[in-house]
């Protein structure tokens, strides 16, 4: 597996493609209480966009709650607006110190859209591992007809971004059924 940066530079961008998708997948709310949920929410502190994360605590004191305790009160109301804001589809609840986001539990029909979203998103993620492979094997293949590597050489070098390809397209799949668990969970 020794083939140069080119093998390191496309593992290295097959691993971000997982890590993005764990950290979408984390946003997606499953009826569970995850701070998770949270990011990329800004809120508007003295004219800076700033992420709720940056503006306070924030706990999971139960399985269905988010407390969001700020450290400075007068942006509660701000914060409120901005997770209104979101769609996340959590109203906040604030008694001007904290604020609490309870989290129902979703309806059956609402399981099985977000099990659906969820594979969505898992084969977009697919797709670009996939399309990953394309570049590298075509890379190896430019390599090889200008004799940089030779028949061999690709052949291996073949196969080996396929195993790769294989097991980036299996940490996928163990994303999405884990999360389709949460999902369904009663």
């Amino acid at each position: 597996m020794q083939y140069g940066d080119e093998y390191t530079e496309f593992s290295m961008e097959m691993d971000e493609v997982i890590e993005n998708f764990n950290e979408h997948l984390a946003t997606i709310r499953a009826g569970r209480a995850n701070p998770a949920i949270l990011n990329g929410i800004m809120v508007d502190y003295y004219g800076v966009s700033t992420p709720i994360s940056q503006l306070g605590n924030i706990s999971v004191p139960d399985a269905r709650m988010i407390v969001i305790q700020p450290w400075d009160a007068s942006v509660v109301k701000e914060v409120e607006k901005a997770i209104q804001a979101s769609n996340i589809g959590i109203n906040p609840n604030s008694d001007g110190k904290i604020i609490r986001l309870a989290f129902p539990m979703p309806s059956e029909e609402r399981r099985i859209e977000i099990v659906k979203v969820v594979r969505n998103h898992g084969e977009e993620a697919k797709v670009k591992i996939r399309n990953i492979r394309r570049r590298a094997i075509d890379e190896f293949k430019r390599q090889q007809k200008a004799s940089e590597i030779t028949e061999d050489d690709f052949k291996d070098i073949e196969k080996d971004i396929q195993e790769l390809t294989d097991n980036h397209v299996k940490n996928i799949d163990a994303l999405v059924k884990k999360k389709e668990e949460e999902v369904t969970e009663v």
